[in-house]
């Protein structure tokens, strides 16, 4: 069955979801808002998969073999998140006895989307990105390669949503949603303002012009530093029109700290 959800809001926007008794979502730990009481709630290591539907499933076959397996994966899928930055847990929460009714939020001002996934049609984001998902839908950890993420400083480490139902998923600021086909099949866009993109888009980071006289005036005093994101192929985008970098500096600014002042780029002496 479909999920059924309501994206509310401006400037902070929830996702108000009602679940069909016996339905399973799941979130990242620290994104749940609010839920009837007849919605039960459980945390949980484990993230769904293929053979794991709601997490509850066993996989890997039965035995003193399947449960070593199983207990290995788990382990594996929460050092990959802890690597990413992620919470090792997640919450499941399945509406019994009737209909139920909760809500979920991202942790910055922004947008929300609900993105569609099916066997064929995989989408990969920003980390930090995912809040919440059907249990069909199996949350992965992918890395986009050591000198890509090192150039670019926002995607070494992403999210990847397989599997098939819905996932919700936040941002910072507004949302613009690009198909990379009317653009050439490909754009170059600041690393700290994608969010996702479907899978078979190529993700890589490419240097600000060439180290000449312009190219050091776009580095130092464009905001940019050296390196641009590229996306390449055939397939959707999404951008936010805020960065977590851009949003830090706005507050150390306000806070009398700083600063990026009039120069930006690698005159920045923002400290990470």
């Amino acid at each position: 069955m479909a999920l059924q959800l309501q994206i509310v809001g401006n400037a902070m926007q929830m996702a108000v979801v009602q679940l069909q008794p016996g339905q399973t979502v799941y979130c990242e730990a620290g994104k749940f808002l609010f839920k009837t009481v007849n919605v039960s709630m459980d945390t949980r290591i484990s993230a769904p998969n293929g053979n794991q539907q709601g997490g509850g499933g066993q996989g890997g076959g039965g035995g003193m073999g399947g449960m070593l397996r199983q207990a290995m994966g788990t382990a594996m899928q929460a050092g990959q998140r802890m690597l990413a930055g992620e919470s090792i847990a997640f919450q499941y929460f399945t509406a019994q006895g009737g209909e139920g009714t909760l809500g979920f939020a991202g942790t910055l001002p922004g947008e929300m989307r609900a993105l569609e996934i099916t066997p064929g049609r995989a989408w990969m984001a920003e980390k930090d990105a995912f809040v919440a998902a059907e249990s069909g839908v199996n949350f992965g950890i992918a890395f986009s390669g050591l000198r890509t993420g090192m150039s670019g400083g926002e995607g070494f480490i992403l999210e990847k949503f397989t599997g098939q139902g819905t996932v919700v998923i936040a941002g910072a600021g507004n949302f613009i949603d690009l198909d990379l086909a009317d653009f050439g099949g490909r754009l170059q866009v600041d690393t700290g303002c994608i969010v996702a993109f479907e899978e078979g888009v190529r993700y890589g980071v490419e240097r600000v012009g060439r180290m000449n006289r312009q190219g050091v005036m776009n580095a130092m005093f464009g905001g940019e530093g050296l390196s641009l994101a590229t996306l390449e192929g055939n397939g959707k985008v999404i951008l936010q029109s805020m960065t977590l970098e851009g949003l830090a500096n706005a507050l150390r600014k306000a806070q009398g700290g700083d600063k990026q002042g009039a120069t930006g780029g690698l005159f920045s002496t923002n400290v990470q």
